[in-house]
């Protein structure tokens, strides 16, 4: 029972709510969006408050304030957004990894480019094997060094 006309019921992995004896929302057992949107659309809407929610179901109190701020600024389409990760490389930019790139290709090793660069040698590895540098085989090396 979340208040006096308000309650809820787990039933084969469903949790139905209900106003009155009416059903009004139902959602699966561990689809947590879906009750972050439903439990926060009847907090705005004022058929209960927040403490009601809490002591129902032992929500911390932080996420039931997070999910009515969110519900409050996105409505609910804002609980099934997909979160853009947008992360910047922070030590290998464009410009690095072109200088490093050039060096490379001027026949310095791993180590030399590294440190004349002031990168981390295990960054710098890091990069050549996810293939955004490309290291030449020690052979190819070789005969660029001695055609100089």
């Amino acid at each position: 029972m979340i208040t006096s006309v308000l309650c809820f019921e787990k039933r084969d992995g469903q949790v139905y709510y209900f106003h009155g004896n009416l059903p009004v929302f139902s959602h699966g057992e561990d689809d947590i969006k879906s009750f972050k949107m439903f439990t926060s659309q009847l907090i705005v809407n004022g058929s209960c408050k927040q403490v009601d929610i809490i002591r129902a179901f032992g929500v911390p109190p932080i996420s039931m304030k997070r999910a009515v701020k969110l519900y409050r600024e996105k409505g609910p389409p804002g609980f099934f957004e997909k979160k853009k990760a947008t992360k910047k490389p922070r030590v290998l930019t464009l410009q690095v990894l072109d200088k490093a790139q050039s060096l490379l290709d001027e026949g310095k090793n791993r180590f030399e480019v590294a440190k004349e660069l002031n990168i981390k040698p295990d960054t710098f590895y890091k990069a050549i094997r996810s293939g955004k540098l490309i290291e030449r085989p020690l052979d190819e090396k070789k005969t660029k060094a001695k055609e100089v």
